[in-house]
């Protein structure tokens, strides 16, 4: 297998030389890097061309570097079902940055990329409806970005009384961002909070 997949390795490279920056087998696996400007040509000829025929997008994920200056990796699973094979093709950019939209290659991108879009805030131009799917209106943020705060700051409840949903500030017992990491049996020298009830 590792043998096949190099030699589509060496063909794609030689084929889209201007576009692939690097590619290896891995675990079984083929990742191909490309330049984010050669994207559509790149999957246009991994999907059409007869020694490919990476008819099927499986997925498009992202993943966050934030010490890197582009510190977004977009990554394109794609499947061959003529070729029985699988690869990836990856790409990097920044927050600001527009990635081209593949609908227009594989239909099926249009959710994935509004999800990258709304968990990383990975930008892409020429998609029909970039706008959140998972998160709640007027949430502030992309949730898997490394730097987004564990707890968040607000939650949302749906309030019986009120009749509707509301946000309201995270309370927490002991303040998350803060945490005292000290072990529980030794005890703090301080009293933690509720604490003070106990003792009375």
């Amino acid at each position: 297998m590792d043998e096949t997949l190099k030699e589509l390795g060496e063909y794609i490279e030689a084929a889209l030389e201007n576009d692939v920056a690097a590619w290896r087998v891995a675990n079984g696996e083929l990742t191909v890097d490309i330049a984010p400007a050669g994207i559509l040509r790149v999957l246009k000829f991994l999907r059409d061309d007869s020694n490919c025929g990476f008819v099927c997008l499986i997925d498009i994920c992202g993943a966050d570097y934030p010490e890197r200056e582009r510190r977004f990796d977009v990554v394109y699973h794609l499947l061959s079902p003529r070729q029985n094979l699988r690869i990836r093709v990856k790409l990097a950019t920044d927050d600001t940055t527009p990635v081209d939209s593949a609908v227009g290659i594989y239909p099926a991108a249009n959710w994935f990329e509004r999800e990258a879009y709304d968990m990383y805030g990975i930008l892409f131009s020429g998609h029909p409806d970039l706008r959140r799917m998972l998160t709640d209106y007027g949430f502030d943020g992309h949730p898997l970005r490394k730097d987004f705060p564990l707890t968040g700051f607000v939650e949302l409840r749906y309030d019986d009384e009120a009749k509707r949903v509301v946000y309201e500030p995270v309370k927490l017992t002991q303040e998350f961002r803060n945490f005292d990491f000290l072990s529980p049996w030794e005890g703090p020298d301080y009293v933690l909070p509720g604490d003070e009830k106990a003792s009375k």
